[in-house]
């Protein structure tokens, strides 16, 4: 057997990565603190435990990049993927989980893999020997960002990253709210009717901005900052910078038509979604917030429908650090002053569920191909998961770096096709048919070694 590749962290970064190393036929070892030591976000001590949205977001891999990178994982013989479509639940046309099934069908999986096994505990140094893969994610450990932060002589970034409530479908009142996916979209009456809707008139909306922005919220210790992650910002910060923010951004009404009142056109809409597969559980989405949970339960029940909602989760927010990985990372995604370890995941300044197990996905097999003595080029450039590695390894501005989504934005144009919103949908098309073809041709020459 080879030695040892030994992965710090059991998410969704750390998840893939080890399941992708063992199929290689390397010998895996997963570090995972949980549940010796806890963090305020996750409930168990399951690996891939989901701990903001039940949603990977848009499944579409011709109109969508995330759908794309969605197509590149399943080609790819991914966990995460494959363990989310067993577990899927019904939102339109994004693929969102059944989250408790899921992570423990993923612990299942990689602790009945014979290649790999899992030791709990916390590691707070940097190992100087060996391979390795750090996949701490958001909350790695105060010991091991302090080794980070001693090694590569740099601060460690830092934004807030807020989580949304979670209600208790029954105790929603549906003589006021409907379902309804925007624009009915879906191919099934699940999928159209994906979404629990909740309208507000133009009065209802203004008193329930002046609650929310007048309501406590969490204070940050001295010395830290809010710096918010512009795809997961706070109710309160949207309402903050705009009264009309919210009702431009997770309350449009647009595409909706409610089913109680057909001729009246609401004002603003607040959706929830499944969070479970049975449906007892609804997510208020893009609801993250830092009030407090007195303050949250107060104006969340200034929601039309939601007068005498039980929540079964409160929202809540925590510290995210992530590595300023372009100075810090090469193009194999190694540490640059010690080439034995590499990054993978949210820790890396990618932003998402998705993205963060690709980042896994690709860090395990050029991890498991250097310990099996093989040469293995990082992800093509103009496949979704390669824009996604090179723009933290790179591509980035190092002085402006923050965290990032994959989008199109990221990929090289195409010849010949106009940019602008018209020419938009070809424009995407041919982003996804040039990616699946160098994905695929990726995938193949690794076969043939």
């Amino acid at each position: 057997m080879t030695q040892d590749l030994h992965i710090i962290g059991g998410g969704m970064a750390g998840s893939e990565a080890a399941w992708q190393a063992a199929n290689m036929g390397v010998s895996v070892v997963i570090h995972e603190m949980r549940p010796k030591v806890e963090t305020f976000a996750h409930r168990t001590g399951d690996l891939a435990e989901m701990v903001c949205s039940n949603s990977f977001r848009s499944d579409d891999h011709e109109q969508n990049a995330v759908g794309l990178l969605h197509w590149e994982m399943r080609q790819a013989n991914g966990i995460i993927m494959a363990t989310a479509d067993k577990h899927r639940l019904p939102a339109g046309g994004a693929l969102a989980v059944d989250r408790d099934p899921f992570a423990q069908s993923v612990t299942a999986a990689l602790m009945d893999h014979p290649n790999i096994r899992v030791e709990y505990g916390e590691i707070s140094e940097l190992p100087t020997e060996g391979h390795w893969i750090i996949a701490t994610g958001p909350l790695t450990s105060a010991g091991l960002g302090a080794a980070i932060q001693n090694e590569t002589g740099a601060d460690a970034l830092a934004f807030f990253d807020a989580i949304a409530p979670i209600v208790y479908a029954d105790s929603i009142d549906m003589d006021v709210a409907w379902m309804q996916s925007r624009y009915d979209k879906g191919d099934t009456e699940a999928e159209q009717k994906a979404y629990l809707n909740c309208p507000m008139t133009k009065d209802q909306y203004e008193a329930f901005i002046d609650a929310l922005l007048a309501a406590d919220k969490t204070e940050f210790h001295e010395g830290e900052t809010a710096g918010y992650f512009d795809g997961c910002l706070p109710i309160e910060v949207m309402a903050d910078r705009g009264r009309e923010t919210l009702r431009f951004g997770p309350m449009k009404p647009v595409g909706l038509t409610n089913s109680h009142k057909p001729e009246d056109k609401p004002y603003a809409v607040v959706q929830l979604r499944k969070d479970n597969a049975l449906g007892t559980l609804l997510n208020i989405v893009g609801f993250q917030t830092k009030m407090k949970y007195g303050a949250q339960t107060d104006v969340l029940r200034m929601i039309p429908g939601l007068e005498n909602a039980s929540f079964a989760r409160l929202g809540g927010i925590h510290r995210n650090t992530f590595i300023n990985s372009p100075t810090l990372l090469d193009e194999q995604m190694r540490l640059k002053s010690r080439p034995n370890i590499r990054f993978a995941g949210q820790i890396t300044g990618v932003e998402g569920y998705v993205e963060s197990a690709a980042m896994g996905l690709l860090a395990g097999r050029l991890a498991a191909a250097e310990i099996l003595g093989r040469t293995l080029n990082t992800a093509p450039l103009n496949t979704a998961m390669g824009a996604l590695v090179h723009h933290i390894t790179g591509g980035a501005d190092a002085k402006t770096f923050q965290p990032m989504n994959v989008n199109f934005g990221l990929f090289q144009p195409v010849d010949g096709l106009k940019g602008g919103r018209r020419g938009r949908k070809d424009r995407y098309k041919a982003y996804s048919d040039r990616a699946k073809i160098d994905w695929q041709h990726w995938l193949d020459a690794q076969s043939e070694e």
